[in-house]
Protein backbone atom coordinates (compact mmCIF):
# COMPACT_ATOMS: atom_id res chain seq x y z
CA UNK A 1 0.00 0.00 0.00
CA UNK A 2 1.47 3.63 -0.58
CA UNK A 3 1.79 6.14 1.77
CA UNK A 4 -1.06 8.41 0.02
CA UNK A 5 -3.53 5.57 0.20
CA UNK A 6 -4.38 6.23 3.86
CA UNK A 7 -4.65 9.95 3.41
CA UNK A 8 -8.01 11.66 4.11
CA UNK A 9 -9.17 14.42 2.23
CA UNK A 10 -9.97 17.44 4.11
CA UNK A 11 -11.61 19.64 1.47
CA UNK A 12 -9.32 22.73 1.51
CA UNK A 13 -7.59 23.61 -0.81
CA UNK A 14 -4.51 24.80 -1.53
CA UNK A 15 -2.73 27.70 -3.67
CA UNK A 16 0.48 28.46 -5.49
CA UNK A 17 1.55 32.34 -5.86
CA UNK A 18 0.35 33.54 -10.06
CA UNK A 19 4.21 33.44 -10.61
CA UNK A 20 5.77 30.23 -9.06
CA UNK A 21 6.19 27.50 -10.33
CA UNK A 22 6.22 23.59 -9.19
CA UNK A 23 9.25 21.54 -10.54
CA UNK A 24 9.67 17.96 -10.58
CA UNK A 25 11.77 15.36 -12.14
CA UNK A 26 11.47 11.70 -12.10
CA UNK A 27 12.95 8.65 -13.38
CA UNK A 28 11.65 6.11 -16.05
CA UNK A 29 9.61 4.58 -13.24
CA UNK A 30 7.54 7.59 -12.53
CA UNK A 31 9.83 7.68 -8.76
CA UNK A 32 11.03 11.30 -7.83
CA UNK A 33 14.15 12.36 -8.54
CA UNK A 34 13.72 16.46 -8.13
CA UNK A 35 11.30 17.56 -6.80
CA UNK A 36 11.68 21.90 -5.66
CA UNK A 37 10.57 23.60 -2.75
CA UNK A 38 7.26 24.98 -4.21
CA UNK A 39 6.34 21.43 -4.56
CA UNK A 40 7.49 20.49 -1.29
CA UNK A 41 4.80 23.49 0.27
CA UNK A 42 2.40 22.94 -1.59
CA UNK A 43 2.07 19.44 -1.52
CA UNK A 44 2.84 19.14 2.16
CA UNK A 45 5.70 17.00 1.83
CA UNK A 46 9.59 16.92 2.95
CA UNK A 47 12.69 16.33 0.52
CA UNK A 48 12.65 13.14 2.36
CA UNK A 49 9.49 11.35 2.61
CA UNK A 50 9.05 12.74 -1.52
CA UNK A 51 12.31 11.35 -3.38
CA UNK A 52 12.57 8.27 -4.33
CA UNK A 53 8.78 7.88 -3.74
CA UNK A 54 6.50 7.28 -6.71
CA UNK A 55 4.97 10.33 -8.55
CA UNK A 56 1.46 8.92 -7.48
CA UNK A 57 2.31 9.79 -3.78
CA UNK A 58 0.20 13.28 -4.45
CA UNK A 59 -2.15 11.30 -7.06
CA UNK A 60 -5.60 12.87 -6.03
CA UNK A 61 -8.30 10.12 -6.22
CA UNK A 62 -10.82 12.29 -8.30
CA UNK A 63 -8.00 12.04 -10.67
CA UNK A 64 -9.30 10.52 -13.93
CA UNK A 65 -6.84 7.40 -14.59
CA UNK A 66 -7.51 8.10 -18.50
CA UNK A 67 -5.87 11.62 -18.03
CA UNK A 68 -2.91 9.61 -16.58
CA UNK A 69 -2.93 6.81 -19.57
CA UNK A 70 -2.98 9.65 -22.33
CA UNK A 71 0.12 11.62 -20.58
CA UNK A 72 2.36 8.18 -20.20
CA UNK A 73 1.15 7.32 -23.96
CA UNK A 74 2.65 10.99 -24.75
CA UNK A 75 5.66 10.55 -22.86
CA UNK A 76 6.51 6.94 -23.71
CA UNK A 77 6.04 8.31 -27.37
CA UNK A 78 9.05 11.43 -26.77
CA UNK A 79 6.31 13.81 -26.65
CA UNK A 80 5.39 16.45 -24.07
CA UNK A 81 2.09 17.05 -23.37
CA UNK A 82 -0.17 19.47 -20.84
CA UNK A 83 -2.78 18.62 -18.54
CA UNK A 84 -4.71 20.03 -16.05
CA UNK A 85 -4.17 18.07 -12.94
CA UNK A 86 -5.40 17.88 -8.92
CA UNK A 87 -3.24 16.59 -7.04
CA UNK A 88 -3.51 15.42 -2.67
CA UNK A 89 -1.10 17.05 -0.63
CA UNK A 90 -0.48 14.64 1.97
CA UNK A 91 -1.95 16.16 4.58
CA UNK A 92 -5.22 15.50 2.90
CA UNK A 93 -5.54 19.30 0.84
CA UNK A 94 -5.95 19.59 -2.76
CA UNK A 95 -4.42 21.58 -5.61
CA UNK A 96 -4.97 22.20 -8.94
CA UNK A 97 -2.35 23.17 -11.52
CA UNK A 98 -1.57 22.91 -14.99
CA UNK A 99 1.38 20.87 -16.13
CA UNK A 100 3.59 20.62 -18.74
CA UNK A 101 5.06 17.67 -18.61
CA UNK A 102 8.33 16.37 -21.13
CA UNK A 103 10.67 13.46 -21.69
CA UNK A 104 14.01 13.84 -20.61
CA UNK A 105 16.41 12.71 -23.25
CA UNK A 106 20.59 11.34 -23.02
CA UNK A 107 22.85 12.28 -25.43
CA UNK A 108 21.90 9.52 -27.54
CA UNK A 109 17.92 10.17 -27.66
CA UNK A 110 17.33 7.80 -25.54
CA UNK A 111 14.39 8.64 -22.69
CA UNK A 112 15.89 8.46 -19.35
CA UNK A 113 13.39 10.14 -16.95
CA UNK A 114 10.63 13.19 -17.57
CA UNK A 115 10.49 16.62 -16.21
CA UNK A 116 7.48 18.38 -15.16
CA UNK A 117 6.32 22.16 -14.55
CA UNK A 118 3.66 22.96 -13.22
CA UNK A 119 1.95 26.59 -12.84
CA UNK A 120 -1.57 27.69 -11.31
CA UNK A 121 -4.59 26.90 -13.08
CA UNK A 122 -6.72 29.07 -14.27
CA UNK A 123 -10.19 29.30 -11.90
CA UNK A 124 -13.01 29.58 -14.83
CA UNK A 125 -11.24 26.86 -17.30
CA UNK A 126 -11.67 24.95 -14.26
CA UNK A 127 -15.10 25.84 -13.39
CA UNK A 128 -16.40 25.59 -16.33
CA UNK A 129 -14.53 22.94 -18.43
CA UNK A 130 -12.00 20.87 -16.78
CA UNK A 131 -14.03 19.87 -13.13
CA UNK A 132 -17.57 18.47 -15.09
CA UNK A 133 -15.63 16.79 -17.97
CA UNK A 134 -13.42 14.77 -15.11
CA UNK A 135 -16.29 14.40 -13.02
CA UNK A 136 -18.25 12.65 -16.18
CA UNK A 137 -14.98 10.67 -16.88
CA UNK A 138 -14.31 9.99 -13.35
CA UNK A 139 -18.03 8.56 -12.87
CA UNK A 140 -17.14 6.50 -15.97
CA UNK A 141 -14.40 4.75 -14.84
CA UNK A 142 -16.53 4.15 -11.43
CA UNK A 143 -18.98 2.06 -13.22
CA UNK A 144 -16.99 -0.34 -14.56
CA UNK A 145 -16.12 -3.15 -12.10
CA UNK A 146 -12.97 -3.97 -13.65
CA UNK A 147 -10.62 -1.01 -13.29
CA UNK A 148 -8.95 -1.52 -16.88
CA UNK A 149 -12.18 -1.88 -18.27
CA UNK A 150 -13.01 1.51 -16.54
CA UNK A 151 -9.95 3.50 -17.53
CA UNK A 152 -10.66 1.92 -21.55
CA UNK A 153 -14.15 3.12 -21.11
CA UNK A 154 -13.23 6.79 -19.89
CA UNK A 155 -10.15 7.07 -22.40
CA UNK A 156 -12.59 6.37 -25.10
CA UNK A 157 -15.21 8.95 -23.75
CA UNK A 158 -12.91 11.63 -23.85
CA UNK A 159 -11.79 10.35 -27.90
CA UNK A 160 -15.21 10.31 -28.74
CA UNK A 161 -15.53 14.18 -27.16
CA UNK A 162 -12.27 15.36 -29.15
CA UNK A 163 -13.68 13.64 -32.41
CA UNK A 164 -16.72 15.43 -31.83
CA UNK A 165 -14.89 18.74 -31.82
CA UNK A 166 -12.48 18.03 -34.20
CA UNK A 167 -9.66 18.28 -32.48
CA UNK A 168 -6.46 16.27 -30.80
CA UNK A 169 -5.98 16.22 -27.38
CA UNK A 170 -3.33 18.61 -27.40
CA UNK A 171 -5.20 21.13 -29.26
CA UNK A 172 -7.96 20.86 -27.10
CA UNK A 173 -6.20 21.59 -24.04
CA UNK A 174 -3.68 24.89 -26.20
CA UNK A 175 -7.32 26.66 -26.89
CA UNK A 176 -8.32 25.87 -23.21
CA UNK A 177 -5.30 27.82 -22.18
CA UNK A 178 -5.42 30.23 -25.07
CA UNK A 179 -8.72 31.22 -23.66
CA UNK A 180 -7.21 31.56 -20.37
CA UNK A 181 -5.24 33.83 -20.81
CA UNK A 182 -7.76 36.70 -21.40
CA UNK A 183 -9.97 34.91 -18.25
CA UNK A 184 -8.99 36.49 -14.47
CA UNK A 185 -6.98 34.27 -13.26
CA UNK A 186 -7.67 31.68 -10.42
CA UNK A 187 -7.25 33.89 -6.86
CA UNK A 188 -7.10 32.48 -3.49
CA UNK A 189 -10.00 32.68 -1.70
CA UNK A 190 -8.73 31.43 1.41
CA UNK A 191 -4.49 30.09 2.11
CA UNK A 192 -3.43 28.07 4.65
CA UNK A 193 -0.50 29.05 7.16
CA UNK A 194 1.98 26.98 4.88
CA UNK A 195 0.92 28.38 1.73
Amino acid sequence: MKMADNIRLTGIERFIEGDEIIVTKTDLKGKLTYANDVFRRISHVSEAECLGQPHSLIRHPDMPRCIFQMLWDHLQNGQEIFAYVVNRALNGDHYWVHAHVTPSFDESGQIIGYHSNRRLANKETLTNTIIPLYKKLLQEEQRHANRKDGMKASLQMIQDMLSEQGVEYDEFICNLSNQSMTAPTYEPVAKTANG
